[in-house]
C-alpha cells in the first residue's frame, strides 16, 4: 500500500505539505515529491483540491462493537486506604457513564480489599468487580496484567480509564498490548462524541504546544490514562451500595516471575499538591533563589504550598516534585497564586482545574492572564511584599 504523485494534475499549491503531519513532502521545481520515510496515513491524499495524489490504501471497516459496553475505572489504594486519583476518575467516568447510557464500574484487585467496595460507591460505583489474591497484594506488573486482562476479555466494558500515576503508566500499557487495544496516555480532557458514542480524549502533543484529541473506532475498550489533579470528585454518598461481583483469579508460575523482597522508603518527601488548597507559585520572573525565598514567605503566611514552573525546577529553584504543569503535576487548589510566570500551555493546562488564579507579571500580554481570575501588572518583588504586609495587619 501506497501513497503517490499524479504529476499532470499537480500544481505546486503545498496543500499537501502543509496537511502531512511527519513532514515527509515537500516541493522540487514546483511539484509535490513524497519522501520514503512516508508512513501512508493519507492526510495529504484528503487535503489535495486537485486529484494531484492517489493512494490504493483502504479505510479498515468498522468492526460491530455494541456487545461491549459500561465505564470502567480502575481502583489504587496504597496502605488499605483509596487513593485519589481513583476518586476523580469516578467523578469524569459518571460524566461518560451517563452520556452513553451505560453503568459505571470499578476493579479492585488486592488482597483483603473488600472494605474498600464500600467507600467506592459512595463516590459513584455502581459495580465494584473484587480480584483478591495474595500475590496480588503488592503490585506487581505480570499478575496485575493477568488478572485485569482476564476481567476485560469476559466483561467487555466500554471504557477503561487508569490514573497516569506510576502504577497506570506500567498497568495500562501492558494490557494494551496484551489484549492489542488502543491507548491514550496522559489524558487531560474526556468527552463522548454525541454522535457516534466514541471517547474523545484529549492529551498534549508535540512538547505540550498541540492539544490532539484521539479516538479509537475500531477497538474496545477505549482505554485512557488522566493525569491525577485534572478531574474533579464528585461529593460522596451516604447510604449506597455497589452490586459486588466476586472475580476468579488464576494466575501461573509465568504471571510471578517476579516478586517484592521488601519495601524501603525512598527518604524523599513526597509532596501531592493536588490536595493543596492553596498553592504559590513563580516561575522565571522570579529570577532565582531570592524571588523563591520571597514566595516561600508568602506561602508560609497563607498556610499554602510552594510550587513552579519547569523553568524553576530545572534551574533548581524548587525541587522537581513541586513543578507544575503537563510535565508536573496538575492541581485543583481553591487559590492558585501565580508570580511571575509567563503562561505557557503546558502551565496553563496544569492549573485550569483550579477555582481563582491570581496572577502576577510586569507584562500586560502575558498568556497566564488570560486564565486569570484577578490580573495583577506589576513588579512582583514589590507585589509579593505588600501582600504579606497587608496579611500581617489582618
Amino acid at each position: 500500500m501506497a501513497v503517490w504523485i499524479v504529476e499532470e494534475n499537480c500544481t505546486g499549491c503545498g496543500l499537501c505539505v502543509r496537511a502531512c503531519p511527519y513532514g515527509v513532502i515537500a516541493l522540487e521545481d514546483k511539484l509535490a515529491v513524497i519522501d520514503e520515510r512516508c508512513t501512508n496515513c493519507g492526510a495529504c491524499v484528503a487535503s489535495c483540491q486537485f486529484e494531484a495524489l492517489e493512494s490504493d490504501i483502504k479505510a479498515k471497516p468498522i468492526p460491530d462493537l455494541s456487545a461491549y459496553q459500561g465505564v470502567w475505572v480502575l481502583a489504587e489504594h496504597h496502605g488499605g486506604q483509596l487513593g485519589q486519583v481513583t476518586r476523580e476518575l469516578l467523578g469524569e467516568g459518571s460524566r461518560l457513564a451517563a452520556a452513553l447510557g451505560h453503568g459505571l464500574s470499578v476493579v479492585l484487585m488486592g488482597h483483603r480489599v473488600e472494605h474498600l467496595a464500600a467507600e467506592l460507591a459512595a463516590y459513584g460505583a455502581e459495580r465494584v468487580y473484587l480480584a483478591e489474591h495474595p500475590d496480588l497484594e503488592n503490585y506487581a506488573t505480570l499478575a496485575h496484567t493477568r488478572a485485569l486482562a482476564g476481567l476485560i476479555a469476559e466483561h467487555q466494558p466500554a471504557v477503561l480509564l487508569m490514573g497516569a500515576t506510576p502504577l497506570g503508566r506500567d498497568l495500562a500499557p501492558r494490557v494494551s498490548r496484551r489484549l492489542d487495544l488502543g491507548l491514550t496516555a496522559d489524558c487531560t480532557a474526556l468527552a463522548i462524541d454525541p454522535e457516534n458514542g466514541q471517547l474523545r480524549q484529549t492529551r498534549p502533543a508535540f512538547g505540550g504546544n498541540v492539544m490532539a484529541s484521539i479516538i479509537t473506532p475500531r477497538h474496545r475498550p477505549q482505554m485512557a490514562t488522566v493525569r491525577p489533579g485534572v478531574m474533579a470528585p464528585l461529593e460522596p454518598r451516604t447510604g449506597t451500595e455497589a452490586e459486588l461481583v466476586r472475580a476468579e483469579v488464576a494466575l501461573g508460575p509465568e504471571d510471578l516471575l517476579v516478586k517484592l523482597v521488601s519495601f524501603k522508603a525512598s527518604g524523599r518527601q513526597e509532596v501531592d499538591l493536588g490536595q493543596a488548597k492553596i498553592i504559590v507559585a513563580g516561575g522565571r520572573g522570579c529570577g532565582g533563589e531570592e524571588g523563591f525565598d520571597l514566595l516561600r514567605g508568602l506561602a508560609d503566611d497563607l498556610g499554602a504550598e510552594l510550587a513552579g514552573t519547569r523553568v524553576a525546577a530545572e534551574e533548581g529553584w524548587i525541587p522537581p516534585e513541586r513543578q507544575i504543569g503537563q510535565t508536573g503535576q496538575s492541581v485543583r487548589p481553591e487559590i492558585y497564586l501565580a508570580f511571575g510566570i509567563s503562561g505557557a500551555i503546558q502551565h496553563r493546562a496544569g492549573v485550569a482545574g483550579a477555582r481563582y488564579i491570581v496572577a502576577v507579571n510586569r507584562d500586560p500580554a502575558a498568556a497566564i492572564f488570560s486564565v486569570a481570575d484577578y490580573a495583577l501588572v506589576g513588579d512582583l518583588f514589590k507585589i509579593a511584599p505588600a501582600i504579606r504586609r497587608a496579611l500581617a495587619e489582618v
